[in-house]
């Protein structure tokens, strides 16, 4: 697809499944439709209205996905920096990318509250804040200036440092207003390092061929509150609100992550969004 205006669309895995093939298949799809990237989580399970399911780990998802695919982007989204060293992390990341033939995107988090039950009965152990914090820069002296670019994924205003020393941002769900915020802020950045980073979005949406059908997805799939909804046009006019307050790349969630469709109706979401 082409990159005028200056925006890339991405798509998130299916990763709470028991078949890699179902991942694999977006995957696939997603590439043949010409969209520009896929992600992968790096939850070790995911509890939800369907109970506890279990996840794919992400490195090794990814890196058969690099193997089923030729030009799409790869990337976890994003890499929890306390599940293991940073040399231990740069060293994963570095195998990805060679996989991959240079299409890694290494986008890098502290994790929240959300990790703490995945944590505990993983055996992993729980950091404050700010111990958080310092691996996160930890992983980032391991993996800036290895040949891909790394994104930092979380709250703007509590880890700016690390932002500015990074090649990318994602803020995940919020607000366009909220978005336009952060970006504005990061700009501001004294350091001036956000000068050179890009901004970059994701978040939930439940897609349809039109308002009508994706209202009836949402109705029975009852996606987290701020999740976009809408045929192709309105999902479009959403996303580009992001775009207009800064951001370089949009990543869709489907909550409906396996369906086959939804590639192709991010494909058409991407062509109305280029196209203004």
């Amino acid at each position: 697809m082409s990159d005028s205006p200056h925006v890339r669309v991405g798509i998130t895995l299916p990763s709470f499944v028991e078949d890699p093939e179902a991942p694999i298949a977006v995957a696939r799809a997603a590439e043949a439709a010409g969209l520009d990237g896929v992600f992968a989580f790096d939850h070790l399970f995911r509890e939800d209205l369907e109970g506890r399911r279990p996840a794919l780990d992400c490195f090794t998802l990814l890196g058969a996905i690099a193997s089923e695919t030729e030009r799409v982007a790869i990337g976890p989204l994003v890499a929890r920096v306390t599940l293991s060293s940073a040399r231990v992390l740069a060293c994963s990341l570095g195998t990805l990318h060679r996989v991959s033939e240079g299409r890694l995107i290494a986008a890098l988090g502290t994790g929240d509250r959300q990790n703490e039950r995945e944590n505990e009965e993983f055996g992993v152990a729980r950091r404050s804040l700010s111990e958080r914090i310092d691996a996160l820069f930890a992983a980032l002296r391991a993996t800036r200036g290895c040949g891909y670019p790394v994104w930092i994924g979380g709250s703007a205003t509590t880890l700016r440092e690390a932002i500015s020393g990074a090649d990318g941002w994602n803020r995940w769900g919020g607000t366009p207003g909220e978005f336009a915020g952060d970006v504005a802020s990061l700009r501001a950045n004294p350091t001036g390092g956000a000068g050179t980073v890009a901004f970059t979005w994701g978040g939930l949406a439940v897609l349809g061929e039109t308002d009508e059908a994706a209202a009836e997805k949402a109705e029975r799939l009852a996606p987290s509150p701020g999740a976009i909804v809408g045929g192709p046009h309105a999902v479009a006019a959403s996303l580009r609100a992001f775009v207009e307050a800064g951001a370089s790349w949009v990543i869709v969630a489907p909550v409906d992550s396996s369906s086959m469709q939804n590639p192709g109706l991010l494909a058409e979401i991407a062509s109305q969004l280029r196209a203004g």
